[in-house]
């Protein structure tokens, strides 16, 4: 198993989603609103803020899926613009169910 994090611009949020609910056994996501900045950054002459507003996106999925989520936020998330954000896949290698108390361990 492993987590994708993704940093998208927040207008893209719904067409991300609804795309990603189209995936067969797709298992979920948490949505957390964030800033940041990367390399470049725009600047402004009047009240300089370097942080840019992002939705980050953590979705858990198993190794037969993370390609096709990986593939399905790159290709929606675009605009083609500076600053359409980042993707990451990390592994997830142990977790558990607080509900039941079951633990999970090689997720994989």
């Amino acid at each position: 198993m492993k987590e994708i994090r993704a940093f998208i611009q927040p207008n893209k949020l719904n067409s991300v989603t609804t795309a990603l609910m189209d995936i067969p056994g797709f298992p979920g996501m948490t949505v957390i609103d964030c800033q940041g900045f990367g390399r470049e950054r725009t600047q402004h002459v009047q009240d300089y803020r370097p942080f840019m507003p992002k939705k980050r996106l953590e979705i858990f999925a198993p190794d037969s899926l993370v390609e096709l989520i990986f593939t399905t936020i790159m290709t929606v998330a675009c605009s083609g613009q500076h600053g359409d954000g980042k993707v990451y896949i990390v592994e997830a290698l142990e977790g558990g169910r607080i509900s039941s108390g079951e633990r999970q361990v090689d997720l994989g």
